[in-house]
């Protein structure tokens, strides 16, 4: 719910964060000129900064990715212009919180205090809830600043989304994520300088919040704590290096094992084996699970597991013969499956090598965890729903099956991975002819 009023029924000036709040809190900013990002929004006469500066009155739905500053654009909304504020969580309130709140916004519309309805992941509520707020919204009782992460022309009901206008908000940039972690560093809000900040860390920490503002502030605070732990009663600006921001978002591996017993042990073999390219260990290593009673359905998984990650597109249909001996397992069982389970393993085994398909994955995802996760290109994004277009999604998009070639330059990757190559075949088996054709295709695709 909204913030008691001091006195009479108008907003007071929000009081200065305490110390035991969270960084990201703490640092969030409290006048227009200390946000970061958006400027897209928040130029001269754009729709939210005159919403902001008190000139606007549409309500507005806020469409972005966490950390971004949804909550902190519908505070300023409200602190900078008198209005009263009011805030829900889809989580928790229901109907009758939402009747509540329209009811008393109702009374204080009579003495010319305006009410600013904030509702954070409205995609969360139902239909039955968004609907009871569409009369004060259509009658200017409450101004609506909903946030969600999903896309509202698919989350939002139809006529709650005519009378709003959509926002969208994009990532905070590296230089962006860069300037607030230096800020919350510096600021009496934050560490006051009581710390110093190592410039790989602050890379570090851009490149994990992955345009995140809350992220960044986080992983600092548990930097922080790291740091001042280690550091004792030491005088002067506490250190934060790259070691000790790697060291506060560490997220250790568990291993399970089973001393004494040889379970792992033969099928570290068996698949050694098999990538090994030693026929006859590997049917040894077969016929030892088998014969010892290994659940047959694992030794399938692990020949599937083995298919994409050591012989990949070098031979493509070794995964088919390792899922087709899988079908086999759970359709027939042993004994008979152990045909089919060793003539998979033979298969595998003689097969070409490849570990290109596990470290094209591996590196994407390692990418990923990095923050190199940026937004879809707007013409690659659904087009098939109203609104799309005023979006820009979809536009300019070029069906690659109007070229003779069935392949056309585009952009498809999110800017920040454009010219990434992942996938590089080797000149084993099969992948020799994609060894020849992959380069082609991505000079085809990038322009060159």
């Amino acid at each position: 719910m909204g913030r008691p009023a001091a006195g009479d029924d108008s907003e007071p000036r929000p009081p200065e964060p305490d110390h035991s709040a969270p960084l990201a809190v703490r640092m969030r900013p409290r006048a227009l000129d200390e946000v970061l990002g958006q400027q897209h929004l928040l130029d001269t006469g754009a729709p939210l900064r005159r919403l902001v500066e008190g000139a606007g009155a549409s309500s507005v739905i806020l469409y972005g990715p966490p950390g971004t500053g949804k909550t902190t654009l519908a505070s300023l909304i409200s602190s900078s212009t008198g209005r009263r504020f009011e805030s829900l969580s889809a989580l928790s309130a229901g109907v009758k919180e939402v009747r509540a709140i329209i009811d008393a916004a109702r009374r204080r519309a009579v003495h010319g205090t305006q009410t600013v309805l904030f509702i954070d992941e409205v995609h969360r509520f139902s239909k039955t809830q968004q609907d009871a707020l569409l009369s004060a919204v259509e009658n200017r009782i409450v101004l609506l600043v909903a946030a969600t992460t999903e896309n509202p022309s698919f989350s939002v009901v139809s006529p709650l989304l005519s009378r709003s206008l959509v926002l969208q908000l994009q990532p905070l940039t590296a230089a962006d994520v860069a300037a607030l972690v230096r800020r919350a560093v510096d600021d009496e809000r934050g560490f006051a300088g009581a710390l110093s900040l190592d410039e790989d860390a602050v890379e570090h920490l851009v490149a994990l919040a992955g345009g995140d503002a809350r992220r960044a502030l986080t992983t600092l605070e548990a930097a922080a704590d790291v740091a001042v732990t280690r550091a004792g009663a030491a005088d002067g600006p506490v250190p934060v290096d790259l070691a000790t921001v790697e060291s506060a978002v560490d997220r250790a591996a568990v291993r399970y094992d089973r001393d004494g017993d040889q379970h792992y042990d033969v099928i570290s073999a068996f698949i050694k084996s098999i990538r090994g390219s030693d026929v006859d260990a590997a049917l040894h290593y077969l016929a030892r699970m088998i014969v010892a009673g290994e659940d047959p359905r694992f030794i399938a998984r692990r020949l599937m597991i083995h298919a994409s990650e050591d012989v990949g597109m070098a031979d493509p249909t070794a995964l088919q013969a390792a899922t087709a001996a899988a079908q086999v397992v759970q359709l027939v069982g042993l004994p008979e499956a152990r045909l089919a389970l060793a003539q998979a393993t033979i298969h595998l085994a003689s097969a070409p090598k490849s570990g290109a398909v596990n470290a094209a994955i591996s590196q994407a995802m390692a990418d990923i965890t990095r923050g190199k996760a940026g937004m879809v290109p707007p013409h690659l994004r659904d087009g098939h729903y109203k609104g799309a277009q005023g979006l820009g999604n979809a536009v300019g998009y070029r069906y690659p099956h109007d070229a003779p070639s069935a392949v056309v330059a585009q952009q498809y990757p999110p800017d920040e991975l454009v010219g990434v190559d992942y996938y590089e075949p080797t000149a084993h088996g099969a992948e020799r002819e994609l060894r020849d054709r992959l380069p082609k295709l991505r000079r085809i695709v990038r322009g060159r």
